[in-house]
């Protein structure tokens, strides 16, 4: 239930009734301001054509023709717009009660039919996730959980890239390579220990042309549907699968299904694909190379080449990734992709290759822009790499520092899974609180901030209502909350009132940046609540109080736990 739904109703039934009165059945939207000047806002700009009047003047003229209204104690014109405040302690009765007794389903939507299939991650099995691609995962998990709260249908797929030069050359080099003759790595971890295999084997191809020779025909042989190199090839991507799956799991990123790119050509269906695209008119080839002219598409430069098989007749990671995609429309009703703003152009070849394929649909794509840190973003090709694995570990590190400053009264034991907690959470909030498509830059001082926009001052925050209810023991749950309404409890109920609208806009939208910054708000509200306002002493309003309390720490666990982080009872 979202509390707010009653007075938006009767706010837009009152206003509907005013425009009607000046002649017009209008559509209007309802919003809620972000100022904090009213509760509810009608825009009246859109009207202006209708009426042949200033925005000004119809919202002036609405506000006295409005009816008597029950739940909104306050309507008035200023600036263009129709404002509502909605009566405190009516939204305090409805908010807290909602929240009561709704507890972890608090601010989720109505099942909705449409099955969703979330692409994420989806990093060459050639070596770790590293920081600058660290905003896929927790951008597409993120993304996962809010749209299921929306009443989504949602599967998180990976797919598995164990098709191409680079993972068959990982699979020629642990053949090959005695591992006597490779570095040895300081993390035991399969992805971290098969990267000097990697490097050790490109080393040796580019200076052996008969190394090269083997590299390809393994590739061939994989194409043509050899059942031993594919194995072997897929082997080899699985062990490097397990250390990147460890890396997700350390940060509460779950993976649904595993979707391997060789299917599609044990299937038959990427040669299927170059088959039909072969019989474009816009089919050109080069070298024997074949390729889709797309000037007359929207593309310009290199771009316009769009090729689908090498000059040997092999498919290219393009050609999967079209029969992937028709696969994935055969499964659901929506396909969204979470890709680096290196793939925007891919994405847009894509989708005209799928029109020439006779298919009117094409995926949903959020780009974002790659993690870099203050020393500059990251390169493999410069050998300067900071790993997801690098970042999560020195986060613990940090996080353990703070808890022995605060909490040296702690167990070890308890002091490390406080640590966890914080410092996990402080990865996943940092990246998920900038908008996709901005560049991030990294900062301990902004993720480990206990006093700003972060995970430990939120988490710290759940952990002080946690405190405040165990000193409490037991109280009277059914206490009247419509008595909640000075300015510190009507803030922080107007803030819980939020949540399933937020959710829905997170969900609907994909604007996921904006659940962090509600649970900022949330956060600083109650922190100003329990400093101003006596919660345990409070005498007669003493269980109403803890009411709010109980509903403020179930608000900041479900925002938590859809962010992906852990809501800590002690901190």
């Amino acid at each position: 239930m979202d509390p707010m739904s009653q007075f938006r109703s009767e706010a837009k039934s009152a206003a509907e009734e005013a425009f009607r009165s000046m002649g017009v059945e209008a559509a209007f939207d309802i919003e809620t301001p972000s100022t904090g000047i009213a509760d509810l806002a009608i825009p009246c700009f859109p009207l202006a054509k209708v009426l042949r009047k200033a925005p000004v003047a119809i919202a002036q003229e609405a506000a006295g023709k409005l009816p008597a209204m029950k739940l909104v104690s306050r309507a008035w014109a200023e600036n263009g717009y129709l404002n509502f405040n909605v009566d405190k302690a009516a939204l305090a009765a409805s908010t807290v009660r909602a929240v009561l007794g709704e507890g972890s389903d608090y601010g989720r939507g109505q099942d909705r039919p449409e099955k969703v299939l979330l692409e994420h991650t989806s990093v060459n099995p050639t070596g770790p996730i590293h920081v600058g691609r660290a905003r896929n995962p927790i951008i597409g998990d993120t993304l996962a959980r809010c749209m299921r709260a929306c009443g989504y249908d949602v599967t998180t797929e990976y797919l598995v890239n164990d098709v191409g030069k680079q993972v068959v050359l990982l699979a020629w080099g642990l053949e090959h390579i005695d591992p006597s003759e490779v570095d040895a790595v300081d993390r035991d971890k399969a992805d971290h220990r098969l990267v000097p295999f990697y490097r050790k084997a490109n080393q040796m191809m580019e200076a052996d042309s008969e190394v090269a020779k083997q590299v390809a025909d393994m590739l061939v042989r994989f194409e043509a549907g050899d059942a031993e190199v594919i194995d072997t090839v897929r082997r080899t991507a699985s062990m490097m699968l397990d250390g990147i799956v460890q890396s997700l799991k350390a940060i509460n990123v779950q993976i649904d299904r595993f979707t391997w790119e060789s299917d599609f050509i044990k299937n038959g269906v990427a040669r299927q694909v170059v088959e039909e695209l072969s019989k474009c008119a816009v089919c050109r080839e080069d070298k024997g190379a074949l390729y889709l002219d797309l000037e007359g598409c929207g593309i310009h430069g290199r771009g316009t080449k769009f090729f689908f098989t090498r000059s040997d007749g092999t498919t290219l990671y393009t050609t999967r990734d079209i029969a992937y995609h028709l696969n994935k429309f055969g499964r659901a009703d929506r396909a969204i992709n979470i890709l680096g703003e290196d793939q925007k152009l891919g994405q847009a070849q894509l989708a005209n290759a799928l029109r020439f394929l006779g298919k009117d649909r094409a995926p949903e794509c959020i780009f974002y822009s790659f993690v870099s840190l203050p020393e500059g973003r990251m390169s493999t090709r410069k050998g300067v790499v900071v790993y997801l694995d690098d970042l999560i570990e020195e986060a613990e590190e940090r996080a353990m520092e703070e808890v022995r400053k605060r909490r040296d009264d702690l167990p070890e034991e308890k002091m490390k899974e406080i640590a966890r907690s914080i410092g996990r959470g402080a990865v996943r909030y940092n990246i998920v609180r900038v908008q996709p498509e901005k560049q991030l830059i990294f900062k301990w001082e902004e993720a480990m901030n206990f006093e700003g926009n972060s995970a430990p001052f939120v988490q710290y925050a759940h952990a002080r209502a946690c405190s405040i209810l165990r000193k409490a023991g037991d109280f009277d749950r059914s206490a009247d909350p419509s008595v909640l309404t000075n300015d510190y409890e009507a803030k922080l109920i107007k803030e819980l009132a939020r949540f399933p609208s937020v959710i829905e806009e997170a969900g609907e939208k994909a604007r996921i940046h904006l659940l962090p910054v509600y649970c900022h708000d949330v956060a600083s509200a109650f922190n100003q609540f329990y400093t101003y306002v006596p919660v345990l002493k409070g005498e007669d309003m003493k269980n109403a109080r803890l009411a709010l309390v109980e509903a403020t720490r179930i608000v900041l666990a479900n925002a938590l736990n859809t962010l992906g982080l852990s809501a800590p009872e002690e901190m």
